[in-house]
């Protein structure tokens, strides 16, 4: 039986559960009066006012989930030289040639791409939201204001369900991965195969 090592604590896995269950909430509410088409979605929340009400404390919610999850991975997720070693194979690696030798630590380069799409997203979703969020703030600002953070939201939207969709796929895609988020832990060789500094990093720890 292969050894484990612990990937996420408790809490993070919680946060991060969290954080996807704001994000489906605030995306489909979000979706439901973004369009005409889509508005049968808001029956999932009582109806047009309860959606509209509702849609951006969901996204508030989202978004402090999401601080908090920043602050604790961030320092993980700085570009170094190692990711161009990264990146120069990642057409290998998509076709299924894993090298075990790339020098990956808790995250590899496509997954920093994804957390900073995601931060960056997120960031325009709530400045652009809070500008037009009725009643509280939107009075403040002029037509022309609210119609350019309407459009910007829209945009951070689909980029951000863009990266959530890359995200879940590559979590699948990856054997191993979701038990990460399931149970907190992953395998020896599941880390010595596609995170080997940090297979080292927690080795040398214990």
């Amino acid at each position: 039986m292969s050894k484990t090592l612990k990937r996420y604590s408790d809490g993070d896995r919680m946060n991060h559960w969290f954080i996807a269950i704001m994000f489906f909430l605030a995306g489909l509410s979000g979706l439901a009066v973004f369009h005409p088409s889509l508005f049968f979605l808001s029956n999932l929340f009582g109806g047009g006012t309860w959606t509209r009400i509702l849609h951006p404390f969901l996204g508030v919610l989202m978004f402090l989930g999401f601080l908090i999850m920043f602050f604790r991975v961030v320092k993980h997720n700085i570009l170094n030289r190692n990711d161009k070693v990264w990146r120069k194979q990642s057409r290998q690696m998509l076709r299924g040639q894993i090298d075990p030798n790339l020098p990956v630590g808790k995250y590899n380069y496509g997954q920093k791409m994804i957390f900073w799409i995601m931060t960056l997203s997120l960031l325009a979703l709530i400045i652009t939201g809070v500008l037009f969020w009725r009643p509280w703030f939107a009075p403040n600002f002029s037509v022309e204001v609210l119609r350019a953070a309407a459009l910007i939201h829209a945009i951070a939207a689909w980029i951000l369900i863009l990266g959530v969709i890359v995200h879940i796929y590559a979590a699948i895609w990856v054997k191993g991965t979701m038990r990460a988020m399931t149970q907190g832990t992953v395998t020896e060789e599941w880390a010595k195969t596609h995170h080997p500094l940090w297979y080292k990093e927690m080795t040398e720890k214990n």
